[in-house]
């Protein structure tokens, strides 16, 4: 399991680019993005190379911003490489609550929000192993 930034902005022109604009300030690189919206304010997923960092740099400017556990699997890149993973998921009663890809470095990664328990006893009984942060963080890991 890795450590995923989660950042909450008012949905407003200009607002992502002053939030990335503090993490780049802090030398923090982003290798994943994704953003959801509302009519109202937008939700941030960030992989970068210091969570838990980049959450104390947000926070100091005002942002609400907090790190959350997800899984991170190397997919093979090949049509039906997910759905192998997600089969294997789902045969071990873990759902995903969302799902982005990444290309971190020279490899293609799907990040995914799971819930069901013992996470980390299914992912075993599955055949699975999720990326180590250390594994993830390029070059510099927290």
């Amino acid at each position: 399991m890795i450590d995923q930034l989660t950042v909450f902005l008012p949905n407003e022109p200009g607002t992502l680019a002053k939030m990335a604009k503090v993490l780049g300030d802090n030398n923090i690189q982003m290798h994943a993005l994704m953003v959801a919206d509302t009519a109202d304010f937008g939700i941030v997923r960030i992989i970068c190379d210091t969570p838990k960092r980049a959450s104390e740099a947000l926070a100091d400017e005002g942002y609400r911003a907090a790190t959350t556990q997800v899984a991170a699997f190397d997919v093979e890149n090949v049509p039906g490489g997910l759905a192998k993973i997600l089969r294997k998921l789902a045969d071990v009663q873990l759902n995903v609550e969302y799902a982005y890809c990444a290309s971190i470095g020279s490899r293609t990664v799907d990040v995914l929000k799971l819930t069901g328990n013992p996470i980390g006893a299914k992912l075993v009984q599955a055949g699975m192993r999720d990326l180590d942060p250390a594994d993830v963080y390029l070059p510099d890991s927290e």
